[in-house]
């Protein structure tokens, strides 16, 4: 496989349209589904809409919730990746999701790390937010590793609750390096 970005252990590219097998494992796993979505466990249709707005968003912005493969054997894990948040501030959100069978493993924070790299060094964003279920103390504790700081509690309508909600910027990354 050709990767666009990688680590020591990953290997990011963007979605194919005949990527969606592996969009349906991660999205229709309910582990992880439960996190981002209120829905409970996605059906084919919910995951083929999640997954073609994900293509449509690097035809428009250049940026995906790209996926994610070990460069040893190619096996996909997850995606990891930036959204658009706020435009006109150059800031984008920053998410990963990660199959169950690859957690604690550290290939959550190997990938944010990577893609963090990325977003200030190559594309020049000020500033990075992200946001996380309240009931998920892993990603809080994630967030919190990385540097990133709590801003406010935002709604978010996939879930239905309000978001701890934390920002990093340009500054504050390369103040960390």
């Amino acid at each position: 496989m050709e990767y666009f970005l990688s680590s020591r252990r990953l290997g990011f590219r963007i979605w194919a349209h005949n990527d969606f097998h592996y969009a349906k494992r991660l999205w229709g796993n309910h582990e992880v589904s439960r996190f981002i979505d209120s829905r409970g466990k996605l059906s084919e249709d919910q995951i083929l809409e999640k997954f073609e707005k994900e293509i449509e968003t690097e035809k428009t912005f250049g940026i995906q919730y790209w996926p994610v493969f070990l460069l040893n054997n190619n096996q996909n894990i997850g995606c990891c990746g930036l959204r658009p948040y706020n435009v006109n501030k150059r800031i984008n959100e920053i998410g990963v999701h990660i199959l169950p069978d690859y957690w604690r493993k550290g290939f959550a924070t190997e990938a944010l790390y990577k893609v963090m790299e990325y977003a200030f060094n190559e594309l020049k964003v000020n500033a990075l937010f992200a946001g996380h279920n309240p009931m998920n103390k892993s990603s809080y504790n994630l967030l919190s590793k990385l540097g990133f700081r709590y801003t406010h509690d935002e709604f978010y309508p996939p879930t239905g609750l309000n978001h701890p909600s934390y920002l990093l910027t340009a500054k504050e990354y390369l103040q960390r390096k």
